[in-house]
């Protein structure tokens, strides 16, 4: 990677992903774009558009301009959001894809588009998910995320496209809020704790999911497209995997450092349908093997750092 294209650079991933490849391959040689200008400031600090991921041509263009080669395409609508309009996170989540494999093909670029436990399913085995396995989701999201993983291997096999994917799980950030996903109770729980003490979580008891923490999903997106392609067996999806807890082992983390912390229940049949039907907790073998993936956040570390860096904020 040389000169790199983040799209839809404003949202969860992509505002952190941002900072940590300029800081790797300098500021004027990432290159955001966002539908929205109303974003963190910080993925405004280089070259930056105001770009809707459906507008091919000015995709092209921008890539033409900046000499591109390597695009992260982030652009998704998430899980329960996508259910109020399956037809447009549909339209949205393929079309920014396979503008992002077009252009790739045209301009000879590489491409990173992540994938999900959301590309799972109700048959899928839950516990230690195999990399290769059965996967029938029954959300737009997970529909549109297999999709996506055998669209890049076509693209690959066929037009010899470097393609490269990771199946995140439940990612969780102390930057950017929550955006309609299922697994976000394991965000909001932070926030309420330190604001309010308590927290009402819309999944059951016992309702195990994988998660990682923001630092390692970037490490992620970036070893993977900095990997000697020669290794790679997958690539379009590997399993990623850092933490597996359920609500009430998070809280009880969460009393270690506010003692005081009391969470309830309030049950989301639409999230929890969803929660129900992804792994408990995926076989990661693959990515440890194949180009050597290795997380650095267990819940506890995790849990500590969200805590001192929101607390800090939220009390200015």
């Amino acid at each position: 990677m040389k000169n790199i294209l983040i799209v839809g650079a404003g949202g969860q991933i992509g505002s952190e992903l941002t900072v940590k490849l300029r800081d790797i391959y300098g500021k004027n040689n990432v290159v955001t774009t966002d539908l929205n200008s109303d974003i963190n400031e910080k993925v405004k600090d280089g070259p930056f558009y105001v770009s809707d991921a459906l507008d091919a041509k000015k995709m092209a263009e921008i890539v033409d301009k900046h000499k591109i080669d390597t695009i992260y395409n982030l652009v998704a609508m998430l899980s329960a959001k996508g259910e109020h309009n399956p037809q447009l996170a549909w339209k949205i989540n393929m079309g920014a894809l396979m503008n992002s494999l077009e252009i790739a093909r045209e301009k000879n670029c590489a491409v990173f588009t992540p994938s999900s436990i959301g590309a799972f399913g109700e048959s899928t085995p839950h516990k230690n998910t195999p990399q290769d396995t059965i996967m029938r989701p029954n959300t737009i999201y997970g529909v549109s995320k297999v999709s996506g993983e055998l669209m890049s291997d076509y693209y690959f096999t066929r037009f010899g496209v470097d393609t490269r994917s990771v199946r995140f799980p439940g990612i969780i950030s102390n930057v950017t809020l929550p955006g309609g996903g299922t697994t976000d109770y394991a965000v909001d729980i932070f926030y309420e704790a330190i604001r309010n003490k308590k927290y009402t979580c819309f999944l059951k008891e016992g309702t195990f999911l994988d998660m990682m923490y923001m630092p390692d999903a970037i490490d992620a997106a970036i070893n993977i497209m900095e990997a000697d392609p020669s290794k790679l067996i997958h690539r379009n999806s590997f399993n990623v995997s850092a933490l597996s807890f359920d609500p009430e082992m998070l809280a009880n983390e969460v009393k270690k450092h506010i003692p005081d912390f009391v969470m309830d229940y309030d049950v989301d049949p639409i999230r929890q349908k969803i929660a129900d039907s992804w792994p408990d907790n995926m076989d990661d073998s693959a990515a440890r093997e194949e180009w050597g993936w290795n997380p650095k956040y267990n819940l506890s570390d995790m849990t500590k750092d969200m805590i001192e860096v929101l607390s800090k904020r939220l009390k200015k």
